[in-house]
């Protein structure tokens, strides 16, 4: 099958579950996706922002008549393109993982809307940001956060209608918690941030053996529909591929920490030209930055801070140099 069409909107998957994909995939524009059965309802995932989430609920409603009422609301991971949204739905039962909702908690939902104003103050990290995140999305309305208010830890079965749905933390991996949502009687599995289907992922947290073996836990279950965090639909091919990636990666890495290289001449090293297709090439940076966390090596605050200054600096490096080249990479 591999992908779908990357289309904007909703995609049936068939049997009451549905996809909601956001092209182009890139930093913010996340998928989320319904499962609806018997006049029950649960969502998988809000949006970066209210206005988003609003127009995809009310494109849902308009094509699924359950989609009236969403009973339950899944959170599959603290990052805000999928949770910003959830006070859309603040009646439903919202449930998360403990560690994701800690996680959610401690983020500053005005940090994002008031970064147009300071973002200049803020050096390469601002700049980037504010490239990426700042001037794209309308951040208004998320004044306060809603966060689950059913938590578990490691497993959740539950029951939508006639389908029996089960929640399954696989992190931390890209975030200290990462759930999937796995729907046996129809093989289809909604992966969250675990994939980044033809984009680069990026690992906040690790260690990347739990990512490894996470896409292995997601091939083993042999779904038939993949849903990932951001990009087009698709089958478990792109799941082997985001696997094969973070092998790679840790292993180039691995040579370049050994040898004594920083974190950013090491990203920089690494030839990336198989992915070279990819979204959000910079994200070689952070995910290199995670693995010499993950072997050892200190960081200092002003470091951390500066993380997405640094994917800056390589965003830019390589815009450049590929203006400026004329030969394949």
């Amino acid at each position: 099958m591999a992908n779908w069409p990357f289309t904007q909107g909703i995609h049936d998957i068939g049997n009451g579950l549905y996809g909601y994909v956001q092209p182009d995939g890139t930093w913010g524009w996340s998928n989320a996706g319904l499962i609806a059965s018997d006049g029950e309802t649960l969502l998988v995932d809000t949006l970066m922002s209210v206005p988003l989430t609003r127009d995809m609920l009310d494109t849902f409603r308009a094509k699924v008549p359950e989609a009236a009422k969403i009973d339950r609301l899944v959170n599959t991971h603290a990052n805000p393109d999928h949770f910003f949204g959830n006070g859309l739905v603040a009646d439903a039962e919202i449930i998360g993982t403990n560690e994701a909702r800690k996680e959610m908690a401690g983020f500053n939902p005005k940090m994002l809307a008031n970064l147009k104003n300071v973002y200049t103050e803020m050096g390469d990290t601002g700049a980037f940001l504010y490239e990426t995140m700042g001037r794209k999305f309308d951040f208004s309305g998320v004044d306060e956060l809603t966060l689950p208010n059913r938590t578990f830890d490691e497993r959740l079965d539950l029951t939508v209608g006639s389908k029996a749905v089960s929640l399954i933390d696989l992190g931390p991996a890209h975030t200290d918690s990462d759930t999937i949502v796995w729907v046996p009687q129809d093989r289809v599995v909604f992966t969250g941030d675990l994939l980044f289907n033809e984009g680069h992922p990026i690992m906040w947290a690790g260690p990347v053996e739990n990512w490894i073996a996470a896409c292995q836990y997601i091939v083993d279950l042999d779904p038939e529909v993949v849903v990932p965090g951001h990009g087009p639909i698709t089958d478990t091919s792109a799941v082997r591929n985001m696997q094969a990636y973070f092998e790679y990666v840790r292993d180039e890495a691995r040579k370049r920490y050994d040898a004594g290289l920083s974190f950013e001449d090491a990203a920089r090293d690494i030839n990336m030209q198989e992915y070279r297709g990819w979204t959000d090439p910079e994200r070689i940076v952070a995910n290199v930055f995670s693995l010499y966390k993950q072997w050892g090596a200190q960081f200092s605050p002003e470091q951390h801070r500066d993380l997405f200054g640094a994917m800056g600096r390589y965003h830019h490096e390589m815009q450049n140099h590929g203006e400026a080249c004329d030969h394949a990479h």
